[in-house]
């Protein structure tokens, strides 16, 4: 399949109150992840990776505007869309849980349908997801093969849990631990002004994913009822566009609706939490 060479990889979109949307337009929407960039008074946020089809440590810096200002990159989690650029960033941060996975690159790329692991392809077709072959409509440079695609891994220079804080200086972001999607899968509070980046704990519009490798529906549905709880003015998620409260109250009420049952099942048999 002979694909465009694209002139630009990412898209970058201003989201306000020093947040920056990038994307990477020419990927198809089920790996298209959001990338956060948060500007602080003494370093940025970048809140996810992307896929490493193309570099994004120079779209970065060209958006930071000052090349030396210091900079940390947070992953969700650790899916091949989020955090696939993540090894060109000097300091990269990611759930103590996933850390491992993260250097090992155990959850592959593949930007061809139909190198997808089978469990994958059996969620894709009971959510009635139709993909296309290839994942690309276009290409980040001559000669590239997407059959032939792989991550990078790379080392957490940092870990992170539950209670832990970043701070930008004006800016502090809580780390929360939201299993489900993945063991480690997390997210970043800011109390202040009640905004949350939520990777893939939640997003608008697509069907949450809970049954890949790592998935655990009990304890995902534990991080709907804490999601649901918690006091947002706006949801930054790992896919879709940003969204307020009451969304965020509706996506939980219809997750727990579907999947509720299999908490209580949990409970009557002495299921871990």
């Amino acid at each position: 399949m002979s694909l465009p060479i694209a002139e630009e990889w990412f898209s970058a979109t201003p989201a306000g109150a020093g947040v920056t949307l990038l994307t990477e337009p020419w990927v198809d929407e089920f790996l298209r992840a959001n990338l956060w960039l948060v500007a602080g008074r003494e370093r940025d946020l970048l809140i996810d990776a992307g896929n490493g089809i193309a570099p994004l440590l120079p779209a970065v810096r060209a958006l930071q505007g000052h090349p030396q200002k210091p900079l940390v990159a947070v992953v969700t989690h650790t899916h091949s869309d989020h955090m696939g650029g993540l090894h060109e960033f000097p300091e990269r941060l990611v759930h103590r849980l996933e850390a491992e996975a993260l250097a090992d690159a155990a959850d592959a790329a593949c930007l061809v349908t139909a190198q997808f692991p089978a469990s994958l392809l059996a969620e894709i077709a009971a959510d009635g997801l139709e993909l296309p072959e290839v994942l690309l409509t276009a290409s980040p440079r001559e000669g590239f093969d997407p059959a032939a695609f792989a991550v990078v891994g790379t080392t957490a220079t940092g870990t992170l849990d539950e209670g832990d804080t970043i701070d930008l200086g004006d800016r502090v972001f809580a780390v929360l631990h939201l299993p489900g999607h993945s063991p480690g899968s997390i997210g970043l509070w800011e109390e202040k002004t009640g905004v949350l980046f939520s990777g893939d704990a939640v997003y608008r519009d697509g069907p949450l994913l809970d049954q890949m490798p790592g998935s655990d529906v009990v304890a995902y549905l534990r991080t709907m009822e804490r999601l649901r709880d918690l006091p947002v003015s706006a949801v930054h998620g790992g896919h879709d566009p940003s969204f307020a409260r009451p969304r965020l109250v509706a996506i939980v009420e219809e997750y727990v609706a579907r999947r509720g049952d299999q908490e209580r099942v949990s409970d009557t048999t002495g299921g871990s939490p």
